[in-house]
């Protein structure tokens, strides 16, 4: 039992259903008072264990579906044929087999038992064996395509297939009718163990291949996405995200309450003989984090800071305080339509009033400096995502000496290669000497790691 549901967790994941440890303990307890006997009860127990969403709870019931499907041998000929054959064969050759009273050749002694299974054509054995061979096979590490092979020969071998084939060529020269029929019970066998080998790649290669496509897309050229590729970065900008909120969020809970003073403890307990009754934390201040985010939507970058835009507010259970500004050839926030609205509808908002225009740096940063310059303090980390291609135009460079100054830190994150910055009318090698950091962020791996190392600083 334990090891159908590890396999089966492992295929929960594959089609994208988180599955922590502790969700599996869950399942498993509840496994053990439901048993395996009824498909519908457990089926039911887990997906209330497991699914925590609609989306979640579908893709579960049709893992499970799949999962405990067996696939059954395929039978050539029908009874009545295989009676007929064998009458015959016996008027032809009455010396060549015997026949019982009704009618229908019995195998002979002596034979493996795959070869008997097979002879008796009894499909719940040859289910249970499928699944031994399977599990005895690690069908469960399969991951490409290319394996089915692979794996179709280990569980036959796992079977017995080698002795299997001795019992044919002993049949084929004393009974040609019984090793026809072991023959073609075996073409059914090599069938259903490749249908089970289809199973397994649908069941436990989805994981792999979608942490492939991940890798891929992670490494992919954030302007360059294509159209088809969109949801899916989306997709991986969320768990990233959420990747995020889990590493660091759990960090922030212990430093609310600070580290052991063992110490101030052992002082303060002495009166009882230094049992601990009365602890103390050694507490450090760390001042309240905020972001500013300053993202160029201009038509060059636009999809790069979709993609930015996403990430920054999918992090707010991490920064308490975070502020977002989009510009082209000006400024407006968009922090409460972020908050408010669907990704997909937020962006297209945004878009549609300052998107794909023109970038004019100096002008977006006059808008800032004038209407939200008062939001920035000692404490705030401004982040500013744009290629720094100002069209010729004024870059307003002084401006941002002043952001940087007002502000703790300064981070860039440029989308282009670093061999463009300062060619045509790239204004990056200005703008990088008021920066704290200035890093190229042209991937979704690069905007990982950047934003990860902004948020560890309040950690």
């Amino acid at each position: 039992m334990r090891e159908n549901l590890h396999r089966f967790f492992r295929a929960a994941r594959g089609v994208g259903v988180h599955v922590s440890p502790a969700e599996s303990i869950d399942a498993m307890r509840a496994v053990s008072q439901v048993g395996f006997s009824d498909r519908a009860i457990l089926r039911d127990a887990l997906l209330l264990t497991l699914a925590k969403s609609q989306d979640e709870k579908l893709a579960l019931g049709d893992c499970f579906d799949l999962f405990f499907s067996q696939p059954e041998p395929r039978q050539d000929q029908p009874e009545a044929d295989d009676n007929d054959n064998a009458s015959q064969d016996s008027d032809q050759s009455p010396s060549s087999g015997s026949a019982g009273e009704s009618g229908e050749e019995q195998p002979p002694q002596g034979l493996s038992p795959l070869a008997q299974m097979l002879l008796s054509q009894d499909r719940n054995a040859i289910q249970a064996a499928i699944a031994s061979a399977s599990g005895a096979a690690s069908l469960s590490d399969i991951r490409y395509s290319t394996q089915r092979g692979i794996f179709s020969s280990r569980i036959l071998d796992a079977m017995g297939l080698q002795r299997l084939r001795d019992d044919l060529d002993e049949l084929t020269t004393t009974n040609p009718s019984l090793a026809e029929r072991l023959r073609a019970a075996l073409d059914g066998l090599r069938e259903a163990v490749r249908d089970t080998v289809s199973q397994g790649l649908a069941l436990y290669a989805r994981e792999e291949a979608e942490n492939l496509r991940n890798e891929i897309l992670r490494n992919a050229p954030l302007a360059r996405i294509e159209r088809r590729q969109v949801a899916e970065m989306r997709a991986l900008i969320r768990q990233i995200a959420r990747r995020l909120r889990e590493r660091y969020s759990k960090p922030r809970k212990r430093q609310r309450r600070g580290h052991l003073d063992v110490r101030r403890t052992l002082r303060r307990n002495a009166a009882w003989g230094g049992v601990p009754f009365l602890t103390a934390w050694k507490r450090k201040h760390r001042d309240r984090p905020k972001i500013v985010a300053l993202c160029d939507v201009s038509g060059s970058v636009a999809q790069v800071s979709d993609f930015f835009l996403l990430l920054i507010h999918s992090l707010h259970d991490v920064v308490d305080d975070v502020r977002s500004f989009a510009f082209s050839s000006h400024l407006i926030e968009v922090s409460e339509i972020l908050e408010k609205k669907s990704p997909e509808e937020a962006m297209a908002e945004i878009m549609s009033k300052v998107g794909f225009g023109s970038s004019d740096y100096g002008s977006s940063l006059v808008d800032f400096e004038h209407d939200f310059m008062s939001t920035l303090t000692p404490q705030t980390t401004v982040i500013v995502l744009g290629d720094a291609r100002s069209n010729n135009l004024d870059p307003r460079a002084d401006i941002l000496r002043r952001i940087s100054e007002r502000s703790k830190r300064l981070v860039w994150l440029n989308p282009e290669g670093r061999l463009a910055w300062g060619f045509g009318d790239s204004e990056m090698p200005r703008y990088a000497t008021f920066c704290t950091v200035v890093r190229q962020c042209a991937t979704a791996q690069q905007l990982e790691r950047a934003v990860s190392d902004i948020v560890a600083t309040y950690q």
